[in-house]
């Protein structure tokens, strides 16, 4: 008998994708498989749009909103599966992208490898997606795929992997401290207790890019920026966990230095502990900077102002741009319609 794969899905106020999503899961070409589908209290139709998917492989349960880390804990413990493939609400997968990691895993079968694949972003259509590799679009052990991660400012999507059972229950559940790089923290364990990632180029998801209104957005929450540099220290204790070298240090010193903006000037006290463990690492943090289409402003106005002004415009252009992918989207669904004619 095939193993089975359990597809869990999270989701809070996703009533505009949320249909997608679970559509994608239940056209897998990989035929033992279950779906989980959890709420995380929303207020809008989430709920009831999940609920009419139920069948024998779906089911679809909710909670008081707890946070996606909660979310993602109470499908995990609904599951039956072997391997746990993870779907954000408003990400699609390939029809395809589980059958050929669970053929690369029929292959060499190792429940402690990883699989990952290649993810595409795009704004309202899957077909535009965009699939640009990244270093990390590659065969690595552990301790180099965090090194790649850290030191270039690259991630894998949360769908691209597939993850056993055995490494899922190894590395327990997701951390609900994290109120944003839930995803971040909870693959770098994964990574850490896997013996090495093997990555499929033709399991491909679809990334639907939310802008400066998604999860992952800090802004000015002071939670979320406590949570974001918690996440950081962890990540520097992982990759130094498995080799202490002058090149992790090195990478290490990156990622805090590209961290860095996202608590200068707001929270003085997490750059602080920052510079305190730069220094413990062997090095230091410099200021940040915006851009050079905003070292006027900065020049005049200031760090805070002109970086608050190059976030206000990449919003602005981002909304443009969706609403423009949108008009497109529209467009092309009347050409469809007029060739089924």
């Amino acid at each position: 008998m095939k193993p089975l794969v359990s597809i869990l899905i999270p989701a809070y106020n996703a009533q505009s994708s949320v249909a997608e999503a679970i559509a994608s899961a239940v056209s897998q070409t990989w035929p033992r498989k279950e779906i989980v589908v959890v709420d995380d209290g929303s207020r809008d139709a989430t709920l009831a749009i999940a609920r009419r998917f139920v069948s024998r492989q779906v089911c679809a349960v909710t909670q008081p909103n707890q946070g996606a880390a909660a979310a993602r804990n109470h499908a995990l413990s609904r599951c039956q599966g072997d391997y746990v493939q993870w779907l954000d609400a408003d990400d699609v997968l390939a029809r395809d992208k589980i059958a050929r990691q669970m053929a690369e895993i029929e292959r060499a079968p190792d429940p402690w490898n990883l699989l990952s694949g290649a993810w595409g972003c795009f704004m309202h259509r899957p077909s535009r997606a965009r699939f640009v590799p990244t270093p990390l679009w590659d065969d690595l052990s552990p301790v180099e795929w965090l090194i790649r991660k850290l030191a270039l400012n690259v991630y894998m999507q949360t769908a691209t992997w597939l993850v056993s059972r055995e490494l899922t229950d190894a590395v327990g559940p997701w951390d609900t401290r994290m109120l944003s790089d839930d995803d971040g923290e909870y693959f770098s364990r994964v990574v850490l207790a896997s013996t090495g990632i093997r990555f499929v180029p033709d399991a491909r998801m679809f990334y639907r890019v939310s802008g400066p209104s998604g999860l992952s957005s800090i802004g000015r929450s002071d939670r979320k920026m406590e949570a974001l540099f918690l996440s950081m220290r962890l990540h520097i204790r992982y990759i130094r966990s498995l080799e202490d070298s002058e090149r992790t240090r090195a990478a290490c010193m990156t990622y805090l230095q590209a961290g860095l903006p996202n608590f200068h000037p707001e929270r003085p006290d997490i750059v602080e502990q920052a510079r305190a463990l730069a220094e413990a690492l062997g090095g230091s943090l410099t200021p940040p900077h915006v851009s050079r289409t905003y070292a006027c402003v900065e020049k005049w106005c200031g760090w805070p102002f002109a970086r608050r002004i190059q976030m206000l415009a990449r919003g602005a252009r981002f909304s443009m741009r969706r609403r423009w992918d949108r008009a497109l989207g529209w467009i092309d669904g009347i050409a469809h319609d007029e060739a089924l004619r």
